[in-house]
């Protein structure tokens, strides 16, 4: 399969390898076939790959295929050890991976995973790091928020792709992408986590919840707390965002934090909070299940 040289293009149809389709990674890879970009794909489980392939994508047989035979791979998996899982090995992203690959990692996995993503790919192969923000609905639009990390002549040069999936802002040199990324999913966490405790605590008060609600709705948790008011009532959570994820974004900001020497007594309770949900079965349910964890505890 022949390679197609993007910068000839300059944004129009060209092949791009998309690995990892999951709930964000198989809307990523819709987007960009709807808009006139052919894919060549891979996921762990065949069977995500069949819709794509259905309407025109190629199956690759492994992600070195996947390098070997796209100018552009974007990876979009759950986190450090998927992404090891799918570089490593002589059937991994790096085995196929050289001069004329670029990596464009679009999980959420921290920049000491970046770090370790340069150290294993060749050293000739190109690395963007290009973490997204924003649920199902904007990856299908196109209106993520994409953060990017990374050379600024490599950026330029996918600049009319990542533009392609919503919208980019170049942060800085390799890593920072991801790392901004954390900086907003602390916010993330720690707000739903806040929203259980306070109304935890509203409860031992003796404060109605309606009553809760609409005192909150003069504070800065307003906008979540009416976004939580009914599915909490109602014990029905829309799933957007699965509580698995977002407990390994919770784990993550705190060791970066933790690493970074910085003192997060509230990112710390939050990942603690996270874990708990997921070890009590919530993990495939939407994240906003850590309320009923703080709520409800067994």
């Amino acid at each position: 399969m022949s390679r197609v040289t993007f910068a000839e293009h300059h944004g129009d149809v060209t092949e791009v390898g998309v690995i990892g389709l999951g709930a964000m990674g198989g809307r990523i890879a819709r987007r960009l076939q709807r808009t006139g970009h052919d894919l060549l794909v891979w996921n762990r489980t065949p069977e995500k790959a069949d819709d794509l392939v259905a309407d025109g994508a190629t199956r690759a047989s492994s992600p070195a295929d996947v390098a070997r035979d796209s100018e552009a791979v974007i990876t979009m998996v759950a986190g450090p050890d998927a992404l090891r899982a799918v570089v490593e090995g002589p059937d991994g992203l790096a085995a196929g991976a050289g001069g004329g690959t670029t990596v464009l990692e679009m999980s959420t996995v921290g920049p000491s995973a970046i770090a370790w993503l340069r150290s294993a790919l060749p050293a000739e192969a190109g690395l963007v790091d290009a973490p997204v923000q924003g649920s199902l609905g904007e990856a299908e639009s196109g209106t993520l928020k994409l953060w990017v990390g990374g050379p600024d002549g490599l950026v330029q040069r996918w600049w009319p792709l990542l533009t392609t999936l919503g919208e980019p802002t170049h942060v800085g040199e390799l890593g920072k992408g991801a790392a901004t990324k954390l900086v907003t999913n602390a916010t993330l966490v720690g707000t739903m986590t806040l929203l259980g405790e306070t109304l935890a605590l509203a409860d031992a008060l003796g404060v109605p919840r309606d009553v809760a609600f609409d005192a909150l709705a003069a504070t800065p948790l307003a906008a979540q707390a009416e976004r939580r008011r009914e599915p909490l009532a109602t014990g029905e959570f829309p799933r957007r965002f699965d509580l698995s994820l977002a407990a390994k974004d919770a784990r993550l900001v705190f060791e970066a934090a933790r690493d970074a020497g910085v003192d997060v007594k509230v990112l710390e309770a939050a990942s603690a909070w996270f874990a708990a949900a997921e070890a009590s079965g919530l993990g495939d349910r939407d994240y906003s299940e850590v309320l009923r964890t703080i709520l409800e505890p067994p």
